[in-house]
């Protein structure tokens, strides 16, 4: 009768947590497995059989931990590791919020809102369009699974234990924060200009003809100048959704390359 060590058991369950808390971390936050609109029950099944194949395919490393403190500080390195990466996700993904924002502001729709149950969060009627379509475009290019390999490479990139938070991985998420509100600006770009000429025009018209009431004929051109234009553009949205995607991925890398020092 062959006898299995217990010792093996409790080295399969150690990478299993680390690997776990890593995972869990990262699709806690990310745009698609994070929403709240997928039951609690799901994410943590896939997280648990994802973990398990993770766990089985990734380098097993030489942890050096000597307490049960020690053990306890790694697992929190790689939660903290696994919610950065989250929010990496996530973070470039709400430039499109910030783009809706800039939009209704400028056609007359700031005052509008609507509660969007996946994040509890009070968002414009456009962004939440926007979210939608992006959404829908990363689900049929089929970027999830981009997520997912991105989830699986972290493991050759940055093996576990060896994370180490210095000043050049805090500085890119920081730098990041300008790439995003740089991104909403671009995308909110074309509608901005319209407005702003439309705004010039009205108040041209209204000091070469004071008695057209200006204020009651700019909100329904505003707002319909807006809406033809959001459609007109709305074949160069995948364009920007790519460019969303891919710039997740490369940050994504970066922030694990400076994470392991090099």
């Amino acid at each position: 009768m062959t006898i299995i060590p217990f010792d093996i058991f409790q080295n399969i369950w150690t990478i299993f947590l680390l690997v776990l808390v890593r995972i869990t971390g990262m699709f806690f936050l990310s745009p698609i497995f994070g929403r709240r609109n997928i039951p609690n029950y799901f994410k943590i099944g896939f997280c648990c059989v994802f973990s398990i194949i993770t766990a089985n395919s990734v380098p097993v490393p030489q942890l050096t931990y000597t307490s049960l403190t020690a053990y306890a500080v790694l697992i929190a390195r790689e939660l903290i590791l696994g919610l950065m990466l989250g929010f990496i996700s996530y973070l470039l993904f709400s430039s499109i919020y910030i783009a809706g924002q800039l939009i209704d502001m400028r056609i007359g729709f700031g005052m509008v809102s609507v509660f969007d149950p996946i994040t509890n969060l009070q968002i414009p009627i456009t962004a939440d369009f926007y979210v939608i379509i992006a959404t829908v475009m990363m689900l049929i290019t089929d970027a999830h699974h981009l997520l997912i390999q991105a989830m699986v490479d972290s493991y050759k990139i940055l093996p576990i234990g060896e994370a180490v938070f210095d000043g050049a991985a805090i500085s890119q998420v920081f730098k990041l924060f300008t790439n995003v509100f740089a991104l909403g600006f671009k995308i909110a770009a074309p509608i901005t200009v319209s407005i702003l000429i439309t705004d010039i025009s009205l108040g041209i018209i209204s000091k070469s003809m004071p008695q057209i009431n200006v204020f009651m004929l700019g909100m329904p051109v505003k707002i319909i100048l807006g809406i033809s234009i959001i459609l007109i553009t709305i074949g160069a949205f995948k364009g920007i959704v790519n460019v969303i995607i891919q710039g997740t991925y490369e940050e994504m890398y970066n922030f694990l390359r400076q994470a392991k020092g090099s």
